[in-house]
């Protein structure tokens, strides 16, 4: 399995790239999930599976909700400001079926963190989770390739400074 916590490249400092490093995580973590469908047919939910099964539950229910908030609240907001409503619009749908999926998705993990999962469960498991990672990676293209660059284009640098603080308190709680 993979390490999933390392350090991002970026800090709160620049938002943005800290934002593009969330994403490279998410993209690591997409695939640990359906590496672990893998796995899981392969060897049975064993103690990979388990660690793999609680580190993709913890990333998908702790940081990428986190993340998420920052979009809607920094991003999204600044492409509604500036022309790109549509784009935001599409972006906050597919947060609201990712969390939908996801909500989907959890009983299947704590079932490998439980036990053995019956490969009848296994088979309709694994579809949720690499239709799952699909509209994942497609929004996470959109985001990099077209939000990103136009929200950023459009926020001053001391606008970004404000917005990585308050990343950063929310996540001092």
């Amino acid at each position: 399995m993979t390490l999933l916590h390392a350090a991002p490249a970026a800090g709160f400092d620049e938002p943005f790239a800290l934002m593009a490093a969330c994403h490279e995580r998410m993209a690591r973590t997409l695939d640990l999930l359906e590496r672990l469908g893998a796995h899981v047919a392969t060897h049975g939910g064993d103690a990979q599976a388990r660690d793999a099964a609680r580190d993709v539950l913890r990333y998908f229910t702790i940081a990428a909700p986190l993340h998420h908030e920052d979009e809607e609240l920094h991003v999204f907001s600044r492409l509604r400001e500036h022309g790109n409503g549509e784009l935001a619009d599409r972006l906050l749908a597919d947060h609201r079926e990712m969390k939908a999926r996801w909500a989907a998705i959890v009983p299947d993990l704590e079932a490998i963190l439980d036990g053995p999962m019956p490969d009848d469960k296994l088979a309709t498991a694994r579809e949720r989770w690499r239709a799952f990672a699909t509209l994942y990676r497609r929004h996470l293209d959109a985001e990099d390739h077209d939000a990103y660059p136009a929200a950023r284009a459009a926020t001053p640098d001391p606008e970004q400074r404000v917005m990585g603080e308050e990343m950063a308190g929310r996540r001092r709680g």
